[in-house]
C-alpha cells in the first residue's frame, strides 16, 4: 500500500480507502446489503492490505453504516482514520437534514455515538445546502473542531466557486480549513477536471474519489445485453449520468488493457485514478469479500505511460468556455520557449 498526506495537513492516508456504504440493510437493497459477518471479513481484508482510511456517512442505511464500521474498528481505533459525513436526511423532521448549525451540532453527537468513539478524524459536509448561509455552516464546523469532537473537515459534491468562497472565509476568520474534497471521478466521469481539481490543487486540498467504477459500470460485469438484469445494481441504482454506448466503447479499451496485464477492468479503472497526480485517495467498496480482493489488487497494478495516455485521450472531457478560449489564445512562442 502507498500513502500520502491529505492536502496540506499532516494526516497520512492510504492511497486506497475503504468505503462502507454497502454495510447494513435498508430501502435500497441493491446498495445496502452487507451483513455483519461479511463486513468483518472485508474490514479485516482492508486492514491487512495496509488501508488505514475508512469512510462512511450518517445517512448510510439509516446510520447502520456508522454503527457497523465503528464496532469493527474499535480495537484498531487509534491506528485508523474514520471519515463520516453530514447533510443528507436522517429523519422525518424538517430540520433533520442540511448544513444548519442545529443539524451539524446534533449530527456530530449522533455520529460519535453510533461510531462508538469520542472523535471523528475527518468530518465531511455531504452536499450543498442552498437554504443555509455558508457562514453558518463553516462556523459550526469550526466549533466542532475547536471542541475536539472533529480533527479535520472536508466537503463533498460542492462546485468550485462555493468551495472557493468557503476557503476564503475560513482564512479571513481564522477558522478550521478544509483539507479534503470528496468528489465523483472516474474514467467516464471527468467533469471535475474543468474547474474543481485546478482549484483544489492551487489551495492544497486533497482529492478523494467516490464511485471510481461509476457505480459499478466500469467493473466489467455489465454488457450491452445484460444492463436491465434485475439482479444487477445498476438496474435499480443507476444515478450517474453518462452515455452508455460511449461508456461501453471506453470499457472495450479498458478490457484490452486489463487483458495485457492479466488484470480486471475494475483494477485498470482504479489504477488509472491512482496514476493521476491530483488524486490523494480512491474509495473502494464492495458487496462481498471476493469483490474487495479484486479491487484491492489495483494498488499493485502499474499502467504504462502509453496506456495512461490512451485512456486519457479516449475519455478526455470536452472543453468548456472559457477554458477552450484560454487554450486557443495561449501564445505559441512563449509555450515553446518554456518547454
Amino acid at each position: 500500500m502507498k500513502y500520502t498526506q491529505l492536502g496540506q495537513s499532516g494526516l497520512i492516508v492510504s492511497k486506497l480507502a475503504f468505503g462502507s456504504m454497502t454495510f447494513g440493510s435498508g430501502n435500497i437493497p441493491s446498495v445496502y446489503k452487507v451483513a455483519d459477518n461479511e463486513a468483518q471479513t472485508m474490514v479485516d481484508q482492508a486492514l491487512d492490505a495496509g488501508i488505514n482510511f475508512f469512510d462512511t456517512a450518517d445517512a448510510y442505511a439509516d446510520g447502520q453504516g456508522e454503527v457497523i464500521l465503528g464496532r469493527l474498528l474499535r480495537s484498531r481505533r487509534h491506528e485508523t482514520i474514520i471519515a463520516t459525513k453530514v447533510g443528507n436526511r436522517v429523519g422525518s423532521g424538517l430540520v433533520q437534514t442540511g448544513l444548519s448549525r442545529k443539524h451539524i451540532i446534533r449530527s456530530v453527537e449522533d455520529s460519535l455515538t453510533r461510531l462508538g468513539t469520542d472523535y471523528i478524524d475527518l468530518y465531511i459536509v455531504h452536499k450543498t445546502d442552498p437554504f443555509t448561509p455558508l457562514q453558518e455552516t463553516l462556523e459550526a464546523l469550526n466549533d466542532v473542531v475547536r471542541q475536539g469532537k472533529v480533527r479535520y473537515i472536508g466537503y463533498s459534491n460542492w462546485p468550485a466557486w462555493m468551495a472557493a468562497q468557503a476557503v476564503q472565509m475560513q482564512k479571513d476568520r481564522g477558522w478550521a480549513a478544509f483539507i479534503n474534497g470528496q468528489m465523483y471521478y472516474s474514467l467516464i466521469g471527468r467533469d471535475i477536471e474543468h474547474e474543481i481539481t485546478p482549484f483544489m490543487q492551487s489551495n492544497g486540498i486533497g482529492l478523494t474519489v467516490w464511485s471510481p467504477l461509476a457505480g459499478g459500470f466500469l467493473s466489467g460485469k455489465y454488457t450491452r445485453e445484460n444492463m436491465k438484469d434485475p439482479s444487477h445494481r445498476l438496474s435499480g441504482f443507476d444515478f450517474l449520468p453518462h452515455d452508455k454506448e460511449w461508456g461501453f466503447t471506453v470499457l472495450d479499451t479498458v478490457q484490452e488493457i486489463a487483458k495485457a496485464h492479466a488484470a480486471t477492468a475494475a483494477q485498470v479503472s482504479v489504477a488509472w485514478l491512482l496514476a493521476q497526480s491530483h488524486v490523494s485517495s480512491v474509495l473502494i467498496g464492495a458487496s462481498n469479500p471476493s469483490q474487495l480482493t479484486n479491487n484491492l489488487q489495483a494498488a499493485q497494478l502499474e499502467l504504462t505511460t502509453e496506456e495512461i495516455a490512451k485512456l486519457n485521450l479516449l475519455t478526455r472531457p470536452q472543453p468548456l468556455y472559457p477554458n477552450w478560449f484560454t487554450d486557443m489564445l495561449l501564445d505559441p512562442q512563449v509555450v515553446q520557449a518554456l518547454k
